[in-house]
């Protein structure tokens, strides 16, 4: 999302942002983020000097920064940042990506880990948070104003209306139906949970209709991993489940064309506006997931796709629901109109200036 609002203010002058970016890159993979290295310490003095020497050199006076999730290696880096550079700036916007800091600070950190939060993050000019049910986050900091701005993402699918829209009109005569999970295949994002769930909807009496689940994503534990193949190996999933581990472009692009349903039946802690849920949107595919964080707010009310986290039952009578009553049509109207990358730029421009 950085590089894509960095990408975007670049390239469209009419926006009236110029930006001096510094890519301050911590961690070398997945496994490193969160990991305490004596490296990382001179890396971050590195990228606050590069801060100060173009702060200076342009005039820059509005620091734009990404609070940390409720992590404490995470957040006294924030503390370090802060203490460092924000003393050089006029104004401060923070972006919460991350959810849970807000919570986390008022009822697991220690009274001084409250203090130096606000005083290295609070009273921030302007707080930028993904979704109504976010603000808790920023507020606990007390930002002089919160603005909500949606996260956006390019169009990954341009000819929707001619190679998909006449496809997810007719998904409830299907038999075989593809169940597509995209994610980091970890137990909080959801990813047992969609196994089960594909599962028991394959034990419902509904006609001739089978459910076959696709998952893609890496896994993050070896011990999740070998868990997840035990669990594949057993008679009652033969036959339904495809690991295709960690996917891009046209491969990518290839299974959300393909699939009928995505199944994201997330509880991760620090769900901020998941991506890949936006990207479904904008492919037209009926989603089943979870009342968790901001999700419900990318549907309608009455949505049948929206489960309660960790309700295997609900998520296998969901996916039924999705595919005898969800239009994907409709769904993809929803991305055009709310998360496409013109709206989320120029709104994240206004929320700046």
């Amino acid at each position: 999302m950085v590089k894509l609002m960095v990408d975007g203010f670049r390239s469209e002058a009419g926006l009236g942002i110029e930006v001096l970016h510094v890519d301050a890159r911590l961690s070398t993979g997945l496994t490193d983020i969160g990991s305490v290295r004596g490296g990382k310490i001179q890396a971050l003095v590195g990228y606050c000097r590069t801060a100060l020497r173009l702060a200076n050199r342009h005039g820059c006076q509005t620091l734009y920064y990404i609070p940390s999730p409720p992590k404490r290696s995470s957040l006294y880096r924030d503390f370090l940042v802060m203490t460092w550079i924000r003393w050089r700036f006029e104004r401060v916007i923070l972006h919460w990506h991350a959810v849970g800091l807000g919570a986390w600070l008022a009822s697991e950190a220690w009274f001084w880990e409250r203090w130096l939060a606000q005083i290295c993050l609070g009273r921030a000019h302007r707080a930028i948070v993904l979704a109504s049910s976010n603000r808790a986050d920023a507020e606990v900091l007390r930002p002089r104003s919160v603005v909500v701005v949606s996260n956006g993402i390019p169009d990954p699918c341009p000819d929707f209306s001619q190679s998909l829209a006449a496809r997810r009109v007719g998904i409830a005569a299907l038999a075989d139906v593809r169940v597509l999970f995209m994610a980091h295949c970890t137990r909080d994002k959801g990813l047992f949970g969609a196994l089960e769930a594909v599962v028991s909807a394959n034990r419902m009496s509904r006609s001739d209709r089978r459910f076959r689940l696709t998952v893609a994503g890496s896994f993050l534990s070896a011990s999740e991993e070998a868990e997840f193949q035990t669990r594949v190996n057993q008679a009652d999933v033969a036959g339904c489940v495809e690991v295709v581990g960690f996917v891009s472009g046209a491969e990518k692009d290839r299974l959300f064309r393909e699939a009928d349903v995505f199944l994201f039946p997330t509880y991760f802690a620090n769900e901020g506006q998941p991506l890949n849920l936006i990207e479904a949107l904008a492919y037209g595919l009926p989603c089943v997931t979870t009342r968790w964080r901001s999700i419900p707010e990318y549907f309608r009310a009455d949505y049948p796709g929206l489960c309660v986290p960790r309700d295997v039952p609900a998520l296998a009578q969901a996916l039924h629901s999705v595919v005898e009553h969800v239009d994907g049509r409709g769904l993809r109207q929803e991305y055009e109109q709310r998360f496409a990358v013109g709206p989320h730029l120029r709104c994240l421009a206004e929320a700046m200036h």
